[in-house]
């Protein structure tokens, strides 16, 4: 016969379970609103595309606190973030670790006039196109075109927020990055603001499923670290491509060595 502190346990945990089953219900259901009303109804109204573009984020970035909102609400998760205020500026090139599903909501629903990269796939995809397509988001296979795109992104002002690693961060939390973000922060000739994401006990990581719920709630920390400076890694290459190169070396070091330093704490 389970004792009371061990039938309270599963309990909550088959509460988590449920809460979390709600949780993306609803993200679904609201990503279903704003594809087949909200955004619609947008494109018709506004016919300038830089309003309607400010109009179609705001929109999506109230979404996504809301998604947040019911997420701690329902007792599926905690979060705290430290640093936020230094994402109260506009063309910031935010570049941040990848550890769980979620990582992208959770930046997007505290960052004004935020973009990003998308997959081509969700420009096409029936639930997704007219969100993307309104956002006026980046595609990711447009070649060297997408670089001047993120470059034009922020100088006008937008905030652009990269997950460089490409793709959610291993189980065992080793940080790969790829070269396209400092290709933008070399060529574009801007600092890099980094942001590391972790999430205690590890949950919605790359392969995992959302029914898998950990033992416990969820602690989401979000850390808005100092502005990385790039001149220095442009002076001393002489060259963009280098520069990129070292610059990419340098970050993928920091987000391993925070990780660890954090795992260890």
């Amino acid at each position: 016969m389970l004792d009371v502190p061990d039938l309270l346990m599963r309990l909550d945990r088959c509460w988590r379970l449920l809460a979390t089953g709600l949780s993306f219900a609803a993200f679904g259901l609201g990503g279903l609103v704003l594809r087949i009303l909200v955004f619609p109804l947008l494109n018709l109204l506004i016919w300038k595309r830089r309003l309607r573009i400010r109009l179609a984020r705001s929109v999506i970035r109230v979404a996504f606190r809301s998604f947040v909102g019911l997420m701690r609400g329902l007792g599926v998760l905690r979060y705290r973030i430290t640093g936020l205020e230094r994402l109260q500026r506009n063309g910031l090139l935010i570049l941040a670790n990848h550890p769980t599903l979620i990582d992208t909501v959770f930046l997007m629903a505290f960052v004004k006039r935020a973009d990003c990269i998308v997959k081509s796939g969700l420009w096409n995809n029936p639930f997704t196109h007219g969100p993307v397509r309104a956002a006026g988001y980046i595609r990711n296979d447009s070649g060297v075109g997408m670089l001047d795109d993120c470059i034009a992104s922020l100088g006008s002002g937008s905030n652009l927020i990269i997950f460089p690693e490409g793709t959610r961060t291993p189980a065992d939390g080793a940080v790969s990055l790829k070269r396209g973000a400092a290709n933008i922060a070399v060529r574009g000739g801007r600092n890099v603001t980094p942001v590391l994401i972790r999430c205690t006990p590890p949950t919605l990581g790359k392969g995992g499923k959302w029914w898998r719920v950990p033992s416990r709630w969820v602690q989401f920390s979000i850390d808005v670290q100092e502005d990385i400076d790039v001149r220095p890694f442009i002076a001393a290459a002489g060259n963009d491509t280098l520069a990129a190169r070292h610059l990419t070396e340098y970050l993928e070091d920091y987000f391993n060595r925070e990780g660890k330093a954090y795992a260890a704490a």
